[in-house]
């Protein structure tokens, strides 16, 4: 009878734990791969599966669940469009996703400290903001973004936003608006495709 240690189970258990790390991985990094060729489908299962760890990484920044929230989705439709940068030799999808998440916080959080200090405060304080240039084109994006959302009709528009706050799927959306799977299938695969036209414009 063969005599397994628990060293060894403990060393089986690390290799399938690793395994189990690098596959997951390797699945999403496929399926930002695809999001850079336009896949609706891929988006809506990154977002799925990758939301909930980047909504922590900023709530955790930030402290104010309502802003993470905004900032949330500022994330990911920054990720729906620039999705072709992803470079797998630099990094993991799903740190090229909390890079994004951090980064966009902290100009956030930026912004609020500018908005609070006084004038006479200012000067004491090593500037770390970002340049105009940045805040400028963070302000502008935020800006376009809520433009091509008030651009799509009010059924659309309450879809995509229930997508990204509550990572729900097709068919729990369906079930929420009471329509057919195809059609709320539809909704969402036109609504991305039309952010995404108004956001290159």
């Amino acid at each position: 009878m063969t005599d397994i240690s628990s060293g060894n189970t403990g060393n089986f258990d690390a290799r399938f734990s690793d395994d189990a790390d690098r596959l997951r991985r390797e699945r999403t990094n496929r399926m930002l791969a695809h999001v850079a060729n336009g896949d609706e489908n891929a988006f809506a299962e990154l977002y799925r599966a990758t939301s909930p760890r980047v909504f922590g990484v900023i709530v955790r920044m930030i402290h104010d669940r309502g802003e993470a929230e905004d900032l949330l989705q500022e994330v990911f439709a920054t990720a729906w469009r620039r999705a072709d940068t992803f470079d797998p030799e630099r990094g993991s999808a799903m740190t090229w996703l909390t890079t994004l998440a951090r980064n966009r916080t902290i100009d956030r959080m930026r912004q609020h400290r500018d908005e609070l200090l006084g004038e006479n405060d200012a000067p004491e304080i090593v500037d770390e903001s970002p340049t105009p240039a940045v805040a400028a084109e963070s302000n502008e994006e935020r800006r376009r973004l809520e433009q091509c959302l008030d651009r799509l009709e009010p059924q659309q528009k309450r879809v995509i936003r229930e997508a990204f706050f509550t990572g729900a799927t097709y068919g729990e959306l369906a079930q929420r608006l009471a329509v057919p799977l195809g059609t709320m299938k539809s909704w969402i695969r036109r609504s991305l495709m039309q952010l995404k036209t108004c956001l290159e414009e």
